[in-house]
């Protein structure tokens, strides 16, 4: 089991501890919603439950719960700029389908 980060994900989270003050990682997740039936959550940590799952991964702590392991499992998480937009992208190996505008996916 793993969960990587690009050099530009582990620096954006970085930062984001650093002006925050406060926070030991990122967690990562899933949720039932849209119309492909999951979408990705992420926020930043502030602990670690005794069931997480936790990798460290360019100095920056990977946080998942047994439930969304299952689905998240060799993952990597990206940060990237596209003209106006930015944020993080998801590279989900399990991934079987995306949804039309993005939001969702099935695995």
């Amino acid at each position: 089991m793993s969960i990587s980060l690009t050099e530009n994900a582990a620096k954006r989270v970085k930062t984001y501890l650093e002006k925050h003050g406060e926070g030991i990682g990122v967690r990562l997740g899933v949720k039932t919603t849209g119309c492909s039936g999951m979408a990705y959550t992420i926020e930043f940590a502030d602990q670690i439950e005794a069931e997480d799952h936790v990798f460290e991964d360019k100095g920056v702590k990977v946080i998942i719960s047994p439930k969304s392991m299952v689905y998240l499992n060799g993952t990597q998480l990206d940060f990237a700029k596209e003209g106006l937009n930015e944020g993080f992208q998801f590279k989900n190996p399990n991934e079987k389908d995306r949804c039309g505008c993005g939001e969702s996916f099935s695995v």
